[in-house]
């Protein structure tokens, strides 16, 4: 499956995306406000993109993870990803992380919006959930520019570097579009 903006084509990930997965995972900036932590080796990164492979091939399929990159050059921007809830719930929940000289420049605003497009005209959500750091301004600023609501705040919940961190969570309904 293939996701397209001006700019950007989001194609699913696959295991010879590793090197590029481990690059980004790798970075400390990248990591600042995740919770996975830097792996500790590219055998740990090829762990975790095999378990997101599994959840891409789950029937009913409960994960959708793209890999990004710049449609012209084909330059590797980052990851996103729409992970599925319950199906009678109709919603899901979207993450993303982008190498750092992609920053600021409107790729994760323009990346997220097409996937909020998928999400709700191709899946027929409901309802899509994104967390972020409260200290994470960036992220907070994509999620609000893409039309997403802060429904509250969760004290202490993320384990970032070994300290507890409060996360706040938004939403967007298909009737906010």
């Amino acid at each position: 499956m293939d996701l397209y903006t001006i700019r950007l084509h989001l194609r699913e990930l696959s295991l010879t995306d590793l090197e590029a997965v481990h690059h980004l995972h790798s970075l400390p900036e990248v990591d600042e406000f995740n919770t996975l932590g830097i792996p500790d080796s590219l055998a740990a990164t090829e762990h975790l993109l095999a378990g997101w492979l599994v959840q891409q091939q789950a029937s009913p399929r409960t994960s959708y993870i793209f890999y990004v990159q710049r449609v012209e050059s084909k330059e590797f921007v980052g990851l996103l990803a729409l992970n599925l809830g319950k199906a009678n719930f109709k919603n899901g929940e979207v993450w993303y992380k982008l190498l750092p000289a992609h920053w600021g420049q409107g790729l994760t605003t323009e990346a997220l919006t097409r996937l909020l497009d998928f999400g709700f005209n191709h899946l027929h959500l409901h309802r899509i959930e994104a967390g972020c750091a409260v200290e994470n301004v960036a992220s907070i600023r994509v999620l609000e520019k893409v039309g997403m609501t802060r429904e509250g705040r969760k004290r202490q919940v993320l384990p970032i570097r070994g300290q507890w961190v409060d996360n706040y969570f938004f939403a967007i309904l298909e009737t906010d579009r």
